[in-house]
């Protein structure tokens, strides 16, 4: 057999090996999620707050107890998380909460927000909906709308018809 051919085989099978792994990997990471979302759903409690401020931030400038950064893998602390600062009750309060939820959640107002220990897993108006944030547009789109109003332009302007010179 050909070196080249052998040299291939070899990377094939350890491509199809790396496949497999992340396979059953992936499985296990899902099922363990589907765990934890069951245990943050079964502490969850409602809770009327008034939002004072919210920022991306990492856990050590946040001001979360020294338990939560404990409990953080090394790897996670530097990265920044959704924080919202809010008012329950009495107490001002530092929490994390999901990606999803830190776009509808809007500064200076009163929401009821579900709440699991610190972290904030959904979010809903006392007096009205939220308002839900714009989408942006990605660079295509942006490229795409700037070419139909560049198409619409030309298509408007009068043709030059042939001046009749006089002379």
């Amino acid at each position: 057999m050909n070196t080249v051919t052998i040299v291939l085989l070899v990377i094939l099978g350890i491509l199809i090996a790396a496949v497999i792994a992340l396979y059953f990997l992936g499985k296990k990471m899902q099922k363990k999620q589907e765990e934890q979302e069951e245990m943050i759903a079964a502490s969850a409690q409602q809770m009327s707050m008034l939002i004072i401020d919210k920022a991306r931030m990492r856990l050590k400038d946040a001001n979360l107890p020294a338990v939560v950064l404990e409990q953080t893998p090394k790897y996670l602390r530097r990265s920044k998380v959704p924080i919202v600062k809010a008012k329950v009750g009495p107490r001002i309060m530092t929490l994390m909460c999901d990606e999803k939820v830190y776009e509808l959640i809007p500064v200076k107002k009163e929401v009821k927000a579900t709440v699991s220990g610190i972290y904030i897993t959904a979010v809903r108006g006392v007096r009205g909906p939220l308002e839900t944030p714009k989408k942006k547009k990605g660079f295509f789109a942006k490229l795409r709308d700037k070419a139909d109003k560049e198409l619409k332009e030309v298509k408007e302007t009068p043709k030059d018809t042939k001046k009749n010179k006089k002379g």
